[in-house]
């Protein structure tokens, strides 16, 4: 019997990546900014449309960098709904999560619900682009201008989403992203930041390297965020095949689509205005008791599919318990099926065709 994972990560042709780790091998330079990462810096640059960028060593990283350059304190309006590093990255630094409860329809935080949890202390609000469906990215920034505070969007899920034909991570003071193996777009290890302000982002690339001014000067307190030669000539290589591996998602999300559109469980609510990238499969059932049930069923046939995102983080054991009935509610009955580049359409027909014997029995 053929395990199927929630995911797999994209491997290239390895002759395409062993031509860059001969170059490494040449040049003997591993790490501390070296010509491999600006030219990965430049061709998603170029790619994204996007002005700065700064490679990192990870999404977690992205977040605490961007929480620190902003020299956010107190309090930070956020969604339960996401991956715990989003909520770690606040407490890590210092500050206070508040969460807001998230849409019932799109998973992603609520606008509505934002200005009643603002208060004298609080200093941004940091939304998640959940599973790459882009929040209300403008009701988001006017209500951070009306009250004066900044905002974060932890953009892990989005490399390829477009909101009105641009990148999502153009948006907000700063956007976060992941290049984890599990993402679509990956550097093995590794993760950006965006900022459009030009100060910001020379502010950001001395933090991420010790502070460093040059090899002897230092502009301020700075950590270790770089990145290494190894994991950006991945990048460099995945990036020629990202228009492959985005339409491979695409058709992957329609098959399922095909055999599941008719049955009562749901997924999340996606704008006209976006262009979406498919980066994951999530589907909501009718109960917990239900998804629990199909979970076990799949599992049993060495099917795994992931319920991203559970439990809430409002539920955390070192944050404050601020009730989030929708999140919760999603959370219990979510499931995220196996989609990555190479699921075979079989793989996908025996995958639906269990869902849909359980929800038949």
């Amino acid at each position: 019997m053929k395990m199927i994972p929630v995911t797999k990560p994209f491997l290239p042709p390895k002759a395409e990546y062993d031509k860059y780790l001969e170059g490494i091998w040449e040049r003997n330079w591993l790490t501390n900014n070296g010509p491999l990462v600006g030219e990965l810096e430049s061709s998603l640059k170029e790619y994204l449309g996007l002005p700065y960028l700064s490679y990192l060593g990870n999404g977690t990283v992205a977040l605490q960098l961007a929480i620190k350059a902003l020299e956010l304190k107190g309090e930070i309006i956020t969604t339960p709904f996401s991956y715990v590093a989003t909520t770690s990255s606040i407490v890590w630094e210092g500050c206070k999560p508040v969460f807001v409860d998230i849409d019932p329809d799109t998973f992603n935080i609520d606008p509505t619900k934002i200005e009643a949890s603002i208060t004298p202390k609080t200093s941004a609000i940091l939304a998640t682009h959940c599973f790459g469906n882009p929040c209300e990215v403008e009701v988001i920034d006017a209500i951070a201008q009306k009250h004066n505070l900044k905002v974060i969007y932890d953009a892990a899920h989005c490399f390829g989403t477009l909101y009105k034909g641009q990148t999502i991570f153009n948006w907000g003071d700063i956007s976060t992203t992941s290049f984890h193996a599990t993402k679509l777009f990956h550097t093995i290890e590794g993760g950006a930041i965006f900022a459009k302000d030009e100060e910001l982002n020379k502010k950001i690339a001395w933090m991420r390297n010790f502070g460093h001014h040059g090899p002897e000067k230092f502009y301020g307190v700075g950590i270790n965020g770089k990145n290494s030669e190894v994991h950006a000539a991945m990048g460099l290589v995945n990036l020629k095949h990202i228009e492959g591996i985005l339409a491979a998602r695409k058709r992957q999300s329609y098959f399922y689509d095909s055999y599941l559109d008719s049955t009562s469980i749901r997924k999340p609510k996606v704008s006209e205005s976006t262009g979406f990238n498919y980066a994951y499969y999530p589907v909501v059932f009718n109960s917990s008791e239900e998804m629990m049930k199909v979970k076990a069923a799949l599992e049993e046939q060495e099917i795994y599919p992931r319920r991203y995102f559970h439990p809430s983080l409002s539920s955390l054991n070192y944050v404050e318990n601020i009730p989030t009935p929708i999140s919760d509610e999603v959370a219990s009955k979510i499931l995220c099926l196996p989609i990555y580049h190479d699921l075979s359409e079989s793989d996908q027909q025996r995958v639906c065709g269990i869902i849909l014997k359980q929800l038949d029995s």
